[in-house]
């Protein structure tokens, strides 16, 4: 498969190319929006470092060092929520943001197919460095979301080190 020629234009990143859409419909990389597919930021970072894609910004070519950069400036987040991102995608499940949650992603279980019937995430997941403490009210909250929108919660928790540590969190009726 040739590489995907995606386009940075106003902190969008999109692609028309029949290879964008071909990997969509096969892997649920990016989202449909009119004639383009739309992407993450995470799953950007993720398919130029496994050499699937390739980005522009007009007709200039981005090296692949520069892209985080670029990232950095439109979420500051990034360096702490994309190892995540990689992490669950290389274990198989697709992993799509959770702006309209206030949560950095949504996980699909493995073999669910996001937008058909009654195949919702499983999953909402905020990210954080081990270093950060969070309060009860914090962590309530994260906990309500993932309630409302019927997901469970899960606690994405990066270490100094840079592993992660994962923490589910389910309501049970005694």
């Amino acid at each position: 498969m040739e590489k995907i020629k995606a386009y940075f234009v106003n902190g969008i990143i999109f692609s028309n190319s029949s290879e964008a859409k071909a990997l969509y419909q096969k892997s649920h990389f990016g989202e449909p929006n009119e004639e383009k597919i739309q992407y993450s930021l995470s799953e950007t970072l993720y398919l130029t470092e496994k050499g699937k894609m390739e980005l522009y910004s007009k007709i200039k070519k981005i090296p692949e060092k520069e892209i985080i950069n670029k990232f950095r400036r439109i979420d500051q987040k990034i360096s702490l929520k994309y190892p995540v991102f990689k992490n669950l995608r290389d274990k198989g499940y697709i992993v799509k943001t959770a702006l309209k949650f206030g949560a950095e992603f949504r996980v699909y279980d493995k073999n669910v197919e996001p937008g058909t019937k009654n195949k919702h995430a499983k999953w909402i997941v905020f990210t954080e460095n081990e270093t950060k403490k969070m309060s009860w009210h914090e962590f309530s909250a994260k906990n309500r979301v993932a309630h409302s929108t019927k997901k469970n919660l899960l606690l994405a928790i990066i270490d100094e080190e840079g592993d992660i540590s994962y923490y589910e969190v389910k309501w049970i009726k005694p």
